[in-house]
């Protein structure tokens, strides 16, 4: 089983995904609990719905108190049949290990049970979830530090894999499996990065496997284009013979401009969608999205058609692009107002801002977005960086630490806040603190960005 991503839910799902985010805005939080494990009950790979979940769980925890021996008893029954399941069923071992999260989400025994169970179904995001969390909690047990390696290397961490092996063999050198383990490691991320695999069926040189390969994907696509360009024409020109008879039908219109766009006609989508906007006379958000998108592909084949080599091209290239980053602001701006309820348009106006340098109106759009759980921890990070801008240090590291206490694992973004964190402190001149924050990521991820320069500096200056 595959872990998905939002856009890969069925509608229904998402907006019951929906309801339990407003509901976990509002502390709503047993009716938040209850939409998101109807939602995995539904679709077990959702890892958003999962970590939201996660949150709601450890939020209600706070809320709560007392009961502690009950708690106890009770996730310890549910976790015997956990494991039971484990042998035959690991999504129902899953769904087991949630009821003791819901008691109690510090569980180490229910984190340890999900995280096998996650393993089993091929979910690593949904492992690594608890794994950090419960080897945050206990950094010497061997045990998890073999399930994270298998996790990483599931996900295709190989780095971070290969960083916990040796971690591992540091304290037991001669261990055979976890030897072997490695060597293996290493094969692959030979194999992958030198572009050797094509060679596993023997015979012929690696420059022969190349060019045949190539030789037939290009074949295979030439012809799937054919064949695709001829049936888009027909459905084009069915649809323009629909809109002939009816001008103004919403779904022909809708169906139309999505053709076109598809085709790599993008003036025709445009005014396809702007038409359909101007019969249902209407600001519908569904369709202005469909204009930005449209507008933003023809930008980026615009961008493809020139030769950036020359004086001229690069010129035209940098005219484009600024014209695009206007049209996303003016987009935004118009998204905005014709929905101001609308946080995700909120965030997406503030990062632009951001981008474009214009720090008070980031601000502005940013302290609305944080508004939103779905986006809250990136609206918090960038408000931050907003602040550090415009020389607002303490606001800034208060506002990062802030967002950091509402992180329940140590992924990528958790990383992003702790660097920026660690920067911040810098230009505050704290310099002790600030190695500290750049040590945390040293010790789950030695490739970030400068972060081993960084450490390794420190500690070259101590002796």
């Amino acid at each position: 089983m595959a872990e998905k991503t939002l856009v890969e839910i069925p509608v229904a799902q998402r907006e019951l995904f929906d309801k339990g985010l407003s509901a976990l805005q509002k502390n709503n939080l047993d009716y938040a609990v209850t939409l998101f494990q109807q939602v995995l009950q539904s679709e077990p790979g959702f890892y958003e719905c999962r970590e939201a979940l996660r949150a709601a769980q450890h939020k209600r925890a706070g809320h709560r108190g007392g009961g502690l021996f009950k708690k106890l008893l009770g996730s310890a029954n549910t976790l015997t049949s956990g494991r039971l399941a484990l042998r035959s069923d690991p999504l129902e071992a899953i769904r087991i290990a949630e009821e003791a999260l819901n008691q109690d989400p510090s569980n180490m025994q229910a984190h340890d049970l999900l995280a096998d169970a996650a393993l089993q179904a091929q979910l690593p995001k949904t492992a690594l979830l608890s794994l950090e969390v419960a080897f945050k909690a206990n950094p010497s047990d061997r045990k998890l530090a073999e399930k994270l390696v298998e996790a990483h290397t599931q996900l295709g961490n190989r780095a971070r894999a290969e960083k916990l092996l040796r971690d591992l063999l540091a304290g037991d050198p001669g261990n055979p499996a976890l030897n072997e383990r490695l060597k293996n490691l290493l094969a692959l991320r030979t194999l992958r990065e030198g572009g050797y695999e094509q060679l596993a069926g023997g015979g012929g040189s690696y420059r022969d496997v190349l060019r045949d390969k190539e030789q037939a994907k290009s074949l295979e696509q030439e012809q799937r284009e054919v064949k695709d360009v001829d049936v888009l024409a027909r459905l084009i020109a069915d649809q323009e013979a629909l809109r002939a008879a009816d001008p103004a039908n919403p779904r022909v219109l809708r169906t139309l401009g999505d053709l076109c766009l598809k085709q790599g006609d993008h003036a025709r989508a445009i005014a396809s969608y702007e038409q359909l906007l101007a019969a249902t006379n209407l600001n519908d958000p569904l369709i202005l999205q469909c204009i930005r998108d449209a507008r933003v592909a023809q930008f980026a084949a615009a961008e493809k058609a020139l030769d950036a080599t020359t004086e001229a091209g690069r010129q035209s290239l940098e005219e484009i692009r600024q014209r695009r980053e206007a049209f996303l602001l003016e987009d935004a701006r118009r998204r905005a107002e014709s929905n101001p309820t609308d946080l995700l348009v909120r965030f997406e106006l503030g990062e632009l801002h951001f981008k474009a340098g214009r720090m008070g109106e980031a601000i502005a759009e940013l302290q609305k977005a944080q508004n939103n759980p779905n986006k809250r921890i990136a609206a918090m990070g960038l408000l931050a960086r907003a602040f550090l801008q415009r020389g607002m240090n303490d606001m800034a590291a208060r506002k990062l630490q802030e967002a950091l206490k509402e992180k329940p694992v140590f992924d990528d973004e958790a990383k992003d806040l702790t660097y920026h964190l660690g920067i911040v402190l810098e230009k505050m001149n704290r310099p002790q603190e600030a190695i500290e924050q750049f040590k945390l990521i040293y010790e789950q991820d030695i490739a970030y960005r400068d972060v081993m320069a960084r450490v390794d500096q420190y500690y070259a200056s101590q002796g």
